[in-house]
């Protein structure tokens, strides 16, 4: 390819460090989707006639079917999947396979391939975590009566219901997925007929390509469209934040699964065991989940690092940008699929889990909330009032609800028999009946709106 130009060849070591057909090889779809386009609007346009442009189309299904049936070869004297093609093209249909490159550099050609293989990553993403809300909201839907202790600090505070825990998650995929649908919104501007950088002076058609490839538009700036990688990273930061999001649930699940707490029991397809202690079950899945998003982050961290000190327009740094993004996507594919098997197939221990709201005084905010309404007392002197209580409980080794009377009114002459109403589990979930909280009414009616928002009733 630089045969005009230098006289020796690339060195061996040049040769390794420079070619980057082991990973841009994923590409190859858009490339040859890209191409066919470029050459169909250069037919358009007159600058190819349209035998040649028919003849190079032909010669790019052939190559298309080739790298389907056997894989893309890896020659690193080509470099990289753009020359690999446009090689192999040649062989099969002769020079005329030269006429593809004309008005495009293989800055704008990467740049396109790119948003892509990006746009589809980011499609498919989406549509797992559809798959995953639909999961939570499904069993959600299940408990939505099911109490459990509520934690903050990982300490007892009120109770919930586990449908509201589970659209909780709910949420923050539906954040993630918005994200996502930002970043797709950006990024598809088409590149395309920048060529090197400052574009090119055969007249060219990019609303044509653009069109072609499902762009909204093309570019409006040749020196950014082939510099730009926000796409890239737009992509990495909505899959890290979705990452995290995964890794707390995960955790949760690795906790609840531990023998102290046994809240779920996790399912055999989605667990080992040990090697030397046959009554493990260990949630390897969900600790997997928890250790990749340490990866995706460290995904986007590498990529950030490697754009921030980049004068326009294209440099060689840029080869690095597809590694960080093809790893991740294949950590969140990985990482979607085994949370959303983990909340289908997980088994809740709803038992265990009233048993434990129960305990650690999860009510003590409905006594203090009951002294407020019924006695007319006001919060601060009210909150005294029940860590009164609550001290008393702990000493005699109960319940608040299993307080005698006699004993919660030295503590406070108005206190009286109606305060037991608002101390059992059942009734502080219930109590709860604000918008968005973990009253099972509540929680019925957000399932109901998830439903709607996922189709999942049509």
């Amino acid at each position: 390819m630089w045969g005009g130009r230098f006289a020796d060849g690339p060195s061996a070591i040049m040769r390794e460090i420079n070619a980057s057909i082991p990973f841009d090889k994923a590409l190859w779809r858009q490339d040859i989707a890209g191409s066919k386009a470029h050459v169909a609007m250069l037919a358009n346009q007159g600058i190819v006639s349209e035998t040649d442009a028919a003849v190079i189309a032909d010669g790019l299904d052939r190559v298309a079917a080739e790298y389907e049936a056997d894989g893309v070869p890896e020659d690193w004297d080509l470099e990289d999947i753009h020359m690999t093609t446009e090689a192999r093209l040649a062989e099969l249909i002769g020079p005329v396979a030269g006429r593809l490159h004309t008005a495009r550099s293989r800055n704008d050609q990467v740049a396109t391939d790119f948003r892509l293989w990006v746009r589809e990553t980011i499609d498919q993403m989406d549509a797992g975590l559809a798959v995953l809300q639909r999961a939570l909201v499904s069993r959600a839907g299940e408990h939505a009566e099911s109490i459990m202790p509520g934690f903050t600090h990982l300490q007892t505070a009120q109770p919930v219901t586990l449908g509201h825990h589970l659209m909780a998650y709910y949420e923050m995929i539906r954040r993630d997925r918005s994200r996502l649908a930002d970043a797709r919104a950006r990024l598809n501007e088409c590149p395309l007929g920048s060529a090197a950088l400052a574009g090119t002076g055969f007249p060219i058609d990019r609303e044509m390509t653009s069109e072609a490839l499902g762009f909204d538009r093309p570019t409006a700036n040749s020196l950014d469209a082939v510099s730009d990688r926000d796409f890239a990273m737009d992509y990495l930061h909505a899959a890290s934040l979705c990452a995290l999001h995964l890794s707390r649930l995960a955790e949760e699940l690795i906790i609840w699964a531990s023998q102290p707490y046994g809240f779920v029991r996790m399912p055999d397809t989605l667990s080992t065991g040990s090697s030397i202690m046959p009554q493990k079950k260990n949630p390897d899945a969900a600790e997997l989940v928890r250790g990749h998003a340490g990866r995706v982050v460290g995904c986007a961290t590498a990529l950030m690092i490697t754009m921030k000190g980049l004068p326009l327009a294209y440099s060689k740094d840029m080869q690095d940008d597809k590694p960080p993004v093809f790893e991740a996507a294949g950590l969140m594919a990985l990482s979607i699929a085994a949370t959303t098997g983990m909340i289908a197939d997980a088994t809740f221990n709803t038992a265990r889990m009233r048993e434990a709201a129960e305990l650690g005084y999860a009510t003590a905010t409905d006594l203090a909330d009951w002294l407020v309404r019924e006695a007319d007392i006001p919060f601060r002197e009210a909150h005294h009032i029940t860590g009164a209580a609550v001290k008393l409980a702990e000493d005699q080794g109960c319940a608040l609800a299993e307080l005698p009377l006699g004993e919660l009114k030295k503590i406070d002459t108005r206190i009286d028999e109606r305060v037991f109403e608002a101390l059992s589990v059942d009734a502080s979930v219930a109590a709860r009946s604000s918008y968005g909280g973990t009253a099972p009414e509540q929680v019925r009616s957000q399932v109901k709106r998830a439903r709607a928002a996922l189709g999942m009733d049509q």
